[in-house]
């Protein structure tokens, strides 16, 4: 390996301090920093207009940064781009294939760009399209494949120059749970052979399942990062009990159970409840343990605001999202 292609191995996959992005008076990303560890799936979690695209093109190269630093494997994206998309490789938001081309041509063409030998891009096309379950359908247009089928197609493509990086912007966006399944079984193969995975999503189930580490993000800034357990833990409770009760009774049930509603993010209450948020027609008391979330419930029956009924369930991504920003990913 040459010397050029060994720069950057001992940095981060990504690091970003004070990254801002400026439309005329509008700051869509506004002054995050980013730590993207090699090797591991690294998460942007937020709501559509979170600024998680945004911040995925300054990344690879779409739009430039306003201010702050951002280096991608060790080299600056302001100075050395060009570098960088060589060691790279980007599933964009939408399936943007060549229609006039078949599945295999699509690889070969953008082969072209990494400047591939016609021997060495045709053996990657034919290995990529085995690994992404399309190797029978080579031969076969574009417009002919399902939507799982062009995204797999598009991260085939994506890996064409064997790249140490792979943004996959909203990947599974659109698909059914079936071929969400998919994609999500070759991002797990693709970690397993040591390469750094960043993905931005607004699902929740995504994220807890890929991610080794996430920031949430809302409104172009970052509210926490962490683990997805740990964040949960930090910030929550590991379980929820979700009581059926109208939005009327919440502060009077809080009361009751002696719960400070003005407790910060992730503090400890009274009686093992560690946070609260009203959903509609639900109370949900964030808790230690199930036990916990059930004896708190049992607590509400016997004052009479027992409502409906109740149920525990572990706390989720979601939960998060609402305890930080006061409403879930789907209203965002």
């Amino acid at each position: 390996m040459s010397a050029e292609s060994n720069r950057g191995h001992g940095d981060p996959a990504v690091r970003a301090r004070g990254l801002v992005k400026q439309y005329g008076h509008f700051q869509a990303v506004r002054g995050i920093d980013l730590l993207v560890r090699r090797g591991e799936c690294f998460g942007v979690l937020g709501p559509n207009g979170a600024g998680k695209s945004t911040t995925m093109k300054m990344i690879y190269g779409r739009t430039p940064l306003s201010a702050g630093e951002l280096f991608v494997l060790g080299m600056d994206v302001r100075t050395e781009m060009r570098r960088i998309k060589a060691r790279i490789g980007v599933v964009p938001q939408e399936d943007n294939l060549d229609p006039d081309f078949t599945v295999i041509q699509n690889l070969l063409v953008f082969a072209r760009y990494f400047g591939l030998s016609r021997r060495i891009a045709r053996e990657r096309a034919e290995q990529l399209l085995d690994f992404v379950g399309l190797a029978e359908r080579r031969d076969s247009r574009v417009d002919s494949l399902s939507g799982g089928m062009k995204r797999r197609l598009v991260i085939a493509r994506a890996l064409i120059n064997d790249p140490e990086l792979l943004i996959l912007d909203e990947p599974t966006t659109g698909l059914d749970p079936q071929a969400r399944q998919l994609v999500w079984s070759k991002m797990r193969e693709l970690r397993t052979r040591g390469v750094t995975l960043l993905l931005t999503t607004h699902y929740m189930e995504e994220a807890a399942r890929l991610c080794d580490r996430l920031v949430i993000m809302d409104g172009g800034r970052i509210l926490a990062e962490g683990s997805p357990q740990g964040l949960i833990e930090a910030h929550a409770g590991p379980w929820t009990a979700e009581v059926m009760l109208p939005p009327a009774q919440h502060q009077e049930a809080l009361r009751r159970l002696e719960v400070d509603t003005a407790a910060g993010v992730g503090q400890i209450g009274n009686q093992g409840i560690r946070g609260w948020e009203s959903a509609e027609d639900r109370l949900l008391l964030y808790t230690e343990s199930v036990e916990e979330a059930t004896a708190a419930y049992e607590r509400l029956k016997a004052m009479g605001l027992g409502g409906a009924g109740f149920f525990s369930r572990p706390t989720t991504l979601d939960d998060l999202f609402l305890r930080l920003t006061g409403r879930t990913l789907r209203e965002g």
